[in-house]
């Protein structure tokens, strides 16, 4: 378990925050994390939807469970968090 920087895209965001998280946290945490910082501040909160991770410019989704440790991601890498309806 370690501190790990990451800096947050966030979806309808017009601000990238640099946000601490945990190498043992998963990308659900991350994106929880992430929300902090922007959900009720300047993007409104989306019911229903779930929030995703993606390495900046890259179309795939990372595994929602997946660890930042087990993710490559580095240091102050940008994440884009990105608003995503349910699967059923």
């Amino acid at each position: 378990m370690a501190l790990f920087p990451l800096t947050s895209n966030f979806e309808g965001d017009f601000v990238l925050q640099l946000v601490a998280v945990d190498s043992e946290n998963t990308m659900d945490e991350v994106a929880a994390a992430a929300a902090v910082h922007s959900v009720g501040r300047r993007v409104r909160a989306r019911p229903g939807q779930i929030l995703r991770v993606r390495r900046q410019g890259v179309a795939d989704f990372l595994p929602r469970a997946m660890r930042v440790s087990e993710s490559g991601l580095k240091p102050t890498e940008t994440i884009e968090i990105i608003w995503q309806a349910p699967q059923h």
